[in-house]
């Protein structure tokens, strides 16, 4: 079980784990030990979340996405199988944290008295600093 708060929980059965050679270090183990874990999370079937966190999950984790609608996150940093499969674990975890907060609607405000003025002050001042640069013709 992945237990993302006290009220979400996915279930294993959501989950599947794949193994393959990984790159990178691991001297002459790296051609022997499959120690890259990639984590698959069928999102469509999962009941456990709601369609409004769902779309939001589907946004976050665009990259990750594939056709199917799974989720394919690996992980290769570490010469661990153990280690890899906890992180790949972890970051599925947070973008299932992130996902069920809800984004903030912005409230339309109208700017203050006093910042009206100062733009127009400023608007005023430019103008001016412009305005003495301009060539004036002589007057004879």
């Amino acid at each position: 079980m992945l237990i993302i708060n006290d009220k979400i929980i996915i279930d294993r059965t959501w989950l599947s784990f794949t193994t393959a050679r990984s790159s990178g270090p691991g001297g002459q183990n790296v051609n022997k030990v499959n120690s890259m874990v990639q984590l698959r999370f069928d999102l469509a079937a999962c009941p456990t979340l709601t369609q409004t966190a769902k779309a939001r999950l589907r946004k976050l984790a665009a990259p990750y996405l594939l056709d199917n609608g799974q989720i394919l996150i690996s992980s290769q940093e570490t010469r661990s199988q153990h280690e890899n499969r906890e992180l790949c674990l972890n970051k599925l975890a947070e973008l299932i944290k992130k996902a069920l907060i809800r984004p903030k609607v912005r409230k339309a405000t109208r700017p203050t008295l006093s910042s009206q003025k100062k733009r127009l002050e400023s608007k005023a001042k430019r103008s001016a600093t412009k305005a003495g640069r301009q060539n004036k013709p002589a007057l004879e």
